[in-house]
């Protein structure tokens, strides 16, 4: 039997639950975890501060996603802020940054 290469294609869509921005929900679940684990070591486990500024919407309202993302994957020189790029993927930090932005999920 011949099968159309059409269907392998969606039987690999349909076989992961992806969401609108393209990581699956194990993969968001797993970063909610880093976040709360890893940047809360430093930014509160609340994300309101501590060592690290307060990573909730309103004290992020006025800073650009470009320099969130950069930030996040590069660290900041002469800070405690390391860089997570060898850890994260750039699609991986574009959805924590726009999660931080909304209010990041508790």
């Amino acid at each position: 039997m011949k099968t159309h290469p059409w269907l392998t294609t969606l039987f690999f869509c349909c076989a992961l639950p992806v969401q609108a921005d393209g990581l699956s929900a194990s993969r968001q679940q797993e970063l909610t975890h880093f976040v709360r684990q890893e940047c809360g070591f430093c930014h509160g486990l609340r994300l309101t501060g501590g060592l690290g500024s307060s990573l909730t919407a309103a004290a992020l309202k006025d800073k650009s996603a470009e320099a969130l993302i950069a930030t996040i994957l590069y660290g900041r020189t002469g800070s405690a802020m390391p860089g997570w790029a060898p850890y994260l993927s750039e699609a991986d930090t574009q959805w924590i940054v726009a999660a931080l932005l909304k209010g990041f999920p508790e």
